[in-house]
């Protein structure tokens, strides 16, 4: 997968997270972490895109991937509290899940590409 894909759908993700969240009363701080982490996803995977070696350009989307862990975490917690409930966090939840794996992806193929 390309890196510009990788982009645009960590950057849709971001979107769709600030827009389930917009109306969402209480639960600030547990919201402000959702949002901080998911949308940190897309800006280091951009940062990623001007690394300025291979070994910055791992290390970038491997703070990509710590964000996607903690992303899964905060809608995991805010589904078995029932804060959320409805379709739309499943597929937010899946498509975390599938960044992630891509992520995983490239950080192995950057890896092995470095030796």
């Amino acid at each position: 997968m390309t890196e510009n894909k990788l982009a645009n759908l960590s950057m849709d993700f971001a979107i769709n997270i600030l827009n389930l969240t917009t109306n969402i009363k209480g639960h600030y701080s547990l919201i402000n972490q959702l949002e901080r982490s998911a949308t940190s996803i897309g800006a280091n995977v951009r940062e990623a895109k001007y690394a300025q070696s291979k070994a910055d350009f791992v290390s970038k989307l491997q703070i990509a991937l710590k964000e996607c862990y903690e992303t899964e975490y905060w809608l995991e917690l805010l589904q078995k509290a029932e804060i959320l409930t409805d379709e739309n966090l499943k597929m937010l939840i899946h498509d975390c899940g599938a960044i992630r794996k891509i992520l995983i992806s490239s950080i192995n193929t950057a890896k092995t590409n470095m030796q």
